[in-house]
């Protein structure tokens, strides 16, 4: 998935950046608030990690904003103010869940799991489709009883096919939300990943929809 980081802590920034990265997503970092607002009213986030401490507009404003705009990525707020009143002020403001600072990256992951899987309908914490069984949380997926091993972006990849299994994903919905933008070699790098995922599911599995992109079959 696809994730905006909005923090003016710079070392703050390139650890959140990188940790994610690491497990597959996508990441933009913004550090100001208005950066935020322009970022994620042109790109369609999977989650937005909102600092509220801010130059510009708060992370309070940037919500509304964002809210105002109907953008509605679910957003978790990380601040170091722990006072009730300001919790009460982020969720109000239209944010989903509040982490204040310092955070556990562990726990930070595990909230990012939940809200992803909020929502109408409800997101299961094992995704199943067919025969294929794949963990978010663990970092796992099964064909069967056969465990597979794939690497970051291919588990995302799969990831992103199974929660909308049927539906056709263009090759620019899969690059907006497994890829972000310091990735540069865009050319081919759909059609490369989806033979990967093909030669470690199988042939079947994954459709191309000439014209239109790829499905995976439900």
């Amino acid at each position: 998935m696809r994730v905006l980081v909005v923090e003016d802590e710079a070392k703050l920034g390139v650890v959140l950046r990188d940790g994610l990265r690491r497990r597959g997503m996508g990441v933009d970092v913004a550090s100001t608030g208005e950066e935020a607002v322009m970022r994620a009213t042109a790109t369609d986030y999977d989650l937005i990690l909102l600092d509220v401490m801010l130059p510009g507009y708060d992370g309070f404003e940037v919500c509304r904003r964002l809210r105002a705009s109907d953008v509605w990525s679910p957003t978790l707020m990380l601040t170091a103010l722990d006072d009730v009143g300001d919790r009460v002020r982020g969720l109000d403001s239209g944010a989903d869940d509040y982490l204040p600072k310092p955070f556990s990256f562990d726990e930070l992951l595990a909230r990012i799991r939940a809200l992803i899987r909020r929502g109408s309908p409800p997101r299961p914490t094992v995704l199943t489709v067919g025969n294929l069984r794949l963990d978010p949380a663990e970092r796992r997926v099964w064909r069967g009883e056969e465990e597979l091993s794939l690497t970051a972006r291919e588990f995302s990849m799969l990831e992103l096919f199974m929660r909308h299994p049927g539906e056709v994903l263009s090759r620019f919905e899969l690059l907006e939300h497994v890829w972000d933008d310091s990735y540069e070699n865009r050319s081919n790098v759909i059609e490369v990943y989806v033979g990967y995922l093909r030669e470690k599911l199988d042939r079947e599995t994954i459709e191309t929809v000439r014209g239109a992109g790829y499905r995976l079959r439900a």
